[in-house]
């Protein structure tokens, strides 16, 4: 029955919401934010390994040699290390990231020219150490409602520089080292926090692989946009998706809205995802609008051994009107919903309630179509979920039907006479085949090559949440 196959439509369990209500919220932790750190250090890491030193030349007078003209050239980063860092949340403003005792070895080239005629060269090495960063990072949505992030200020300190001096007439330089040590120092230090700055503006691009707008199947898709800026705690950044399913290219609002929930405060794993009911029944509004939620039950799709088939002669033995008006014909049940099914949470259940109608008709030689009767049917399944992969897949049990006469064209008969025909045709024909598309899945809110490990997922009352850590790749 129809009931069961809107499940298919709700168990499509992701977002949300109308107003400022999340249907999903999103919450990275302390735990999550040690993971940032490191893909996050890595990227600064590899952004301050582009620091170009520009050649640095002049004249200076060194007594008792007088005018020595000398240039430093071809400097390069041989080595660049960032051994302490710290991610840190501030609380209503955003992250803040500090780098200690940061070190970066370069090697050049120097040339001198002294008593006009005189050259020599060599190489020098160059060792900073003591290099300090601190940044604060603010995290917002963008105009496509994707999270975003922006460097609000840095500071960047170099500690030390020595200079060694390597070949020829090298302790010229020793008369002069601090003019040089210092033009090196401000030109690294102008240089930190720009880099930085660009290495966070970089995260943007791979933030606005947010799908938003996920893409189901022919009927639905669901929105993952931000419904309201993040709110930053001390203990995690928390993100509010508006996660609505909708009609493809007609986004109509239904007649209900979200309920607010909390996500409690767990922070064992990176990231928690809470996934509310208003997100399954904006599932079932969509489909039942789109008329998805019926479905054509035909004796093929009974298993041959089974002793009930969809004909007038099984039909006739609960209602003998129906073998005698039409004897030896096939049946086709039509069944189908008759407002959107309802997704209830409660703590580790999960159960839908579906209003549908059952026609059935008998299928003459010439493939038209007399009409039996018409049922109500009340119904409900419990589903379990869980997740696969990027999505979220089920599989529904049927608990129990309650049927009423609403027509008949064949005179009247007892309707409890057919509940165990109904409960057979939808345990063998229709609930396999909603399980078939359940087991697809649907797709979860994702950045990205994300990859969830570790993942657990609990039924709480009115919300699922998922608690799982991240892997990036590529």
């Amino acid at each position: 029955m129809l009931f069961v196959w809107c499940v298919l439509a709700l168990l499509t369990i992701v977002p949300e919401a109308t107003g400022t209500n999340a249907g999903v919220k999103v919450k990275l932790t302390q735990t999550g934010l040690e993971y940032s750190r490191q893909i996050g250090i890595a990227s600064i890491q590899q952004k301050l390994r582009t620091i170009k030193l520009p050649d640095i030349s002049g004249t200076e007078t060194v007594h008792p040699i007088g005018k020595v003209q000398y240039s430093f050239t071809g400097m390069q980063i041989v080595n660049l290390g960032l051994p302490q860092s710290a991610l840190g949340l501030v609380s209503g403003t955003g992250i803040s990231l500090s780098i200690n005792n940061a070190f970066i070895n370069l090697h050049g080239n120097w040339r001198v020219k002294y008593l006009r005629i005189i050259k020599d060269s060599g190489s020098f090495d160059l060792a900073v150490s003591e290099l300090t960063i601190s940044t604060t990072i603010a995290v917002m949505s963008d105009d496509t409602g994707r999270p975003s992030v922006s460097m609000t200020n840095c500071a960047a300190t170099v500690g030390k520089v020595s200079i060694k001096f390597h070949g020829g007439a090298s302790w010229l330089y020793n008369l002069f080292s601090s003019f040089i040590k210092k033009a090196l120092h401000n030109a690294l230090q102008k240089q930190i926090c720009p880099l930085v700055e660009d290495s966070i503006a970089d995260m943007n691009p791979h933030l606005k692989t947010l799908n938003v707008l996920a893409k189901v199947d022919n009927y639905a898709e669901i929105e993952y946009s931000m419904v309201a800026s993040p709110v930053i705690s001390n203990t995690s950044i928390d993100l509010g998706l508006k996660g609505e399913f909708y009609n493809i290219g007609q986004h109509k609002e239904p007649p209900f809205s979200p309920t607010p929930f909390s996500m409690p405060s767990q922070d064992t794993n990176m990231l928690y995802i809470g996934l509310s009911a208003f997100t399954a029944n904006s599932a079932g509004f969509v489909y039942h609008n789109a008329g998805a939620l019926s479905l054509n039950i035909t004796d093929d799709m009974i298993p041959s051994g089974s002793p009930i088939h969809l004909n007038t002669r099984t039909f006739g033995v609960f209602i003998p009107q129906i073998a005698k008006m039409y004897p030896g014909l096939m049946m086709k049940l039509l069944v189908k919903t008759v407002k959107e099914p309802t997704l209830t949470f409660e703590s580790n259940n999960v159960t839908v309630q579906a209003s549908s109608t059952v026609t059935a008709y008998a299928i003459q030689p010439n493939n038209t179509l007399s009409s039996l009767f018409v049922l109500n049917l009340e119904g409900s399944v419990s589903a379990r979920i869980y997740v696969t992969e990027l999505k979220l897949a089920g599989a529904v049990t049927l608990n129990k039907i309650d049927m009423s006469l609403a027509k008949s064209y064949v005179g009247p008969f007892k309707v409890t006479s057919l509940d165990n025909i109904f409960t057979m045709v939808l345990k063998v024909a229709v609930i396999p085949k909603v399980n078939a598309r359940l087991e697809e899945g649907y797709p979860l809110p994702a950045i990205g090559k994300m990859q969830l490990i570790n993942t657990q997922l609990q039924v709480l009352k009115d919300y699922l949440l998922i608690g799982t850590d991240v892997q990036f790749t590529g």
